[in-house]
């Protein structure tokens, strides 16, 4: 599967920042960095899963009043 890659375009002097920043790193690239940067800035901005049903999450609640641990 090929990828399709598209410019994005950051001041000149940002991307000199970086290119020094990322010396003797893993990131081969400016664009493989920021790419990184903004999966992971993309992610924290997405709404978390839900981890457990709403019946899930009763059958909890109802456990923990049982051990005392909520009113």
């Amino acid at each position: 599967m090929e990828k399709e890659f598209t410019t994005v375009t950051i001041p000149t002097s940002l991307f000199k920042k970086i290119e020094e920043l990322i010396k003797g790193t893993e990131y081969g690239s400016v664009s493989s960095y920021a790419a990184k940067i903004l999966r992971e800035s993309l992610s924290r901005a997405e709404p978390a899963a839900e981890v457990f049903s709403k019946d899930e999450e009763e059958k909890v609640k109802e456990r923990l009043k049982a051990l005392g641990y909520i009113d």
